[in-house]
This record gives C-alpha cells, sequence and structure tokens, in this order.
C-alpha cells in the first residue's frame, strides 16, 4: 500500500472540496411520518407481527413459514435462531423471505421483527438529516431488546446459539448493538464508518463475539462511489472498525447491489460463518 502525505491545509481543502461536491450532487431527500419510538402496543406488534420461519426438524413436519403469533407454541426441538433486521423498506423485500427460507434448509430458525407495526412510522427517501436517521436507529435498537426477550421464551429457540443480523438501516443497529445474548453478528450491507447516515458509527464490538460483514465494493449508499457519502476517506466497509478484532470476517463482493443477501458468495460467506459460530 502506497503511503500519502498531506499537510493540514491540503487536507482541509480536499474535505471542502469534497463537502461541495456531494452537497452539489446529493438528490433531494424525503421524511414521511413523525413516530419514531414504539408504543406500549406497537412494541407488542413488533413481535407479534415478526416474519418466522422454522424449520422440519422443530414442527416434525412441514416448514413453518408466517407470523410469530401463529407460529407453533410447542416444538420437537431447540434449534439455532438468527434475529433478522429489515432494512428500510421493511419486511415486503421479497429477499429477505428467501434468506429465511434458505437459512431453514441449514436447520436454523428465524425471527424477523416488523419495525412498521408502529403507525405513522419515520420513513425517508435519503438523504435527509442525520438527526432523523439517528431517530429510526434508536428505534431499531429498541426491537433488539424486543425481539431477543421473545425468542429467549420460545420452545424451539436454543437460547446459547442465537446470532444478530441485519441489513442496511437494520445493521447499523446491528452493529451498535452491546448485548452479550448473541452468539455472532452478521452485517450486511453496512460499512461501520462515519458518513452522512450517522452522527457517529457507534459500532460496539466484544473481543469475544465473531463479526461478519458482507457489503458490495460499490454499495451505492455506503461505498465511495455515492458522490454524497460525506466521508472523503471512507473504505466502504466495516475493515477500519474491525481491524483488531480477532474473530471478524469482511466479505466485499464486486459490483454487487445495495440487498445482497443471497448472491453466491453472500449466502457462502454467512454459512461458513454460521457453521462455526453455531457448532455446539
Amino acid at each position: 500500500m502506497g503511503f500519502i502525505q498531506t499537510t493540514r491545509a491540503a487536507g482541509a481543502v480536499l474535505l471542502l472540496a469534497a463537502t461541495l461536491q456531494a452537497s452539489a450532487q446529493a438528490p433531494a431527500g424525503e421524511v414521511k411520518g413523525q413516530a419514531a419510538r414504539h408504543t406500549a402496543e406497537s412494541a407488542v406488534g413488533v413481535v407479534q407481527q415478526a416474519r418466522v420461519v422454522l424449520p422440519s426438524v422443530v414442527t416434525g413436519g412441514a416448514v413453518y413459514t408466517g407470523l410469530w403469533k401463529d407460529a407453533p407454541r410447542e416444538a420437537k426441538a431447540r434449534v439455532p435462531v438468527v434475529v433478522f433486521l429489515h432494512g428500510s423498506s421493511g419486511l415486503g423485500l421479497p429477499a429477505i423471505a428467501e434468506w429465511q427460507a434458505w437459512l431453514a434448509t441449514r436447520g436454523i430458525a428465524s425471527v424477523a421483527p416488523d419495525s412498521f407495526a408502529l403507525p405513522d412510522r419515520i420513513t425517508y427517501k435519503s438523504p435527509v438529516s442525520t438527526a432523523v436517521y439517528e431517530q429510526i436507529h434508536a428505534l431499531r435498537a429498541s426491537e433488539i431488546v424486543l425481539a431477543a426477550q421473545a425468542v429467549k421464551g420460545a420452545a424451539w429457540a436454543d437460547p446459547a446459539r442465537l446470532v444478530l443480523a441485519g441489513t442496511s438501516e437494520g445493521a447499523t443497529a446491528v452493529a451498535r448493538h452491546g448485548g452479550a445474548e448473541f452468539a455472532g453478528r452478521m452485517i450486511f450491507a453496512w460499512s461501520c464508518e462515519p458518513n452522512y447516515f450517522v452522527e457517529k458509527p457507534g459500532h460496539v464490538f466484544p473481543a469475544s463475539q465473531p463479526v461478519l460483514n458482507v457489503i458490495s465494493s460499490t454499495d451505492p449508499f455506503f461505498s465511495p462511489s455515492n458522490a454524497w457519502l460525506g466521508n472523503p476517506s471512507a473504505r466502504g466497509h466495516c475493515g477500519e472498525a474491525l481491524k483488531d478484532h480477532k474473530r471478524a470476517t469482511i466479505t466485499l463482493i464486486p459490483g454487487a447491489p445495495h440487498t445482497l443477501l443471497n448472491l453466491p458468495a453472500a449466502r457462502a460467506a454467512a454459512a461458513g460463518f454460521l457453521d462455526d459460530v453455531l457448532r455446539p
């Protein structure tokens, strides 16, 4: 790797130029809705409306795919569980259902909490202010706690083999979660870097907890290919945040789209990670 040295003044000029360029090229953002904190009712809905997929070893028959509220209360076996936080488009994204079904083929249950159980929930078209994003990040963080509490009490969950995962907006909350209840974390389509999406990264990576980061090398939002990223020195992945972590894996997929859960390279990385983390 080459070494580039600049003076403080030159660095300031470069930063100003990058900021002006980003401002000139940034599209017009949009915010809809006002609610950014779960009510007692919506906190229940986050779990009750969660999308659940249970492998056949749990049911003793067909794979269960449906809402938490309709899921079997009894189980033939306890299995590992992935708690998955969806991105800003919610659970309607077909890729999430496909990914959960894939997990079931590997004997892993999955629970995807529904952030849109909150009526009039804030939604956005980027870029918007960091204050709006931070409201959303706090909302998503609360959903991790709600989901973890529910999963621990499920008859089909092995509480010693829980993994936290998320994509994009959901992945930011995953990277920030400091709890020890999960055996590992998977961060899809988020770079763990300072940029327009956060006031500061705020990630928490305990040394004992394995981490997987999978992202496109040209992610349209969080890589340097985004002209309004807001960070001229960004690398577009969690490498800097995880540079001292002994149990971290970063997979960059050239030319991949933002939603990459089901690409062969992404699945291969997730499969290897899960096999290692969930090994009895």
